[in-house]
């Protein structure tokens, strides 16, 4: 076996879509989302058997630390593995060191598609010199429903208020269509921001999402729903598809007509939708770090919640070091960003508990 830089965009997104590692994030357009990421590049490192089959890969997206202005490698969501101590994992990490030395990377980040607690994982991790990383770049904890079985044991899987919270969209106005058009992402966009203000979130430049409908047209594995009422766009979603998975990536809703509850039934098309195309998992991406009220997301969390299903925790982030002195330094970064982070997050909820105090 040996290790190359894949190019066959339908080589890498079938092997990916078929392991049990499969994640969006691994996937070959992903890597074409880079610039959007604050990435400088993309790299797509296959292991091929003698008969030219993957049987490992990683997509690796270049970026620079911030303030020390140094390269490191970041694998969101990868490697793509099915088990971390073949040889086919030697062979991989090998290559990816030989490219990191090229390009003076001073560090790997993965965080892979694995359950937290792994033992296998972590073990395998450590013996090849990661070292874990209590900051996870992409968030952890994740909430999915299995939308295998019919359509009545998915919604008799609901909290009956949710049930009701459909149909009542329904007999209130609410209707969702698929988006088709430049002018219907125009449409979610300004919806986005609007949720982006009122929430406090970051989103980012509209060819960010305008890219992620071409790269994942093909296949119809992308899909841009918009609720509206008498005509007028009020909340939509933006799916993503691979292999068994669907996720809920972007969610946007207006100020207006809330109490008409769009999202409820914006939400249900979206797995319906998922559903049809052969997926057997609705991930709803994140929810709180801890499931305590309070935590940021927790209203997030209540409305996920409320559809059925369980949450997923992944695996905590592991580095392998190539340069320890630059690591140290973005280590201890780190800690102060994390520190800064955490200090207005706590006076921002501060200040909403007690307005009359700002």
């Amino acid at each position: 076996m040996e290790a190359r830089i894949i190019t066959d965009q339908q080589q890498w997104d079938e092997y990916v879509a078929s392991s049990v590692c499969c994640n969006v994030t691994q996937s070959y357009e992903w890597g074409e989302l880079a610039s959007h990421l604050g990435s400088e590049e993309a790299l797509r490192i296959g292991v091929v058997d003698e008969a030219g089959h993957l049987c490992a890969g990683i997509l690796i997206l270049i970026t620079r630390a911030p303030l020390l202005r140094q390269p490191y490698f970041y694998a969101p969501r990868g490697p793509i593995i099915n088990d971390p101590d073949s040889p086919a994992m030697t062979v991989l990490l090998n290559f990816v060191k030989a490219e990191a030395h090229k390009r003076h990377a001073f560090m790997l980040k993965v965080e892979p598609s694995v359950l937290d607690g792994d033992t296998h994982w972590l073990l395998a991790l450590k013996r090849r010199g990661f070292r874990p990383n209590p900051y996870a770049t992409h968030i952890r904890h994740e909430w999915v429903l299995d939308i295998s079985p019919d359509e009545k044991t998915i919604l008799g899987g609901m909290k009956e208020k949710w049930r009701y919270n459909i149909r009542l969209a329904a007999r209130k106005g609410i209707t969702v269509r698929r988006g088709e058009t430049l002018a219907d992402l125009d449409t979610f966009y300004s919806i986005y921001e609007t949720t982006s203000e009122r929430d406090q979130f970051f989103i980012h430049n509209k060819t960010h999402y305008q890219d992620i409908l071409r790269l994942f047209h093909e296949g119809d594995r992308v899909a841009l729903f918009l609720a509206e009422y008498e005509g007028k766009a009020v909340a939509g979603t933006i799916i993503l598809t691979m292999g068994l998975w669907s996720w809920y990536m972007f969610g946007a809703s207006s100020n207006d007509h809330r109490e008409r509850m769009p999202n409820h039934l914006l939400q249900w098309t979206s797995m319906q939708w998922a559903k049809s195309k052969g997926c057997h998992y609705y991930n709803f991406r994140g929810i709180p770090d801890i499931l305590e009220e309070g935590q940021e997301l927790w209203g997030v969390y209540l409305f996920k919640r409320g559809f059925g299903g369980y949450p997923l925790r992944f695996l905590e982030t592991h580095d392998l070091v190539y340069q320890p002195v630059i690591y140290e330094a973005y280590k201890r970064l780190l800690e102060v960003k994390r520190w800064r982070d955490e200090r207005r997050y706590k006076k921002a909820a501060e200040r909403a508990l007690n307005p009359a105090k700002v």
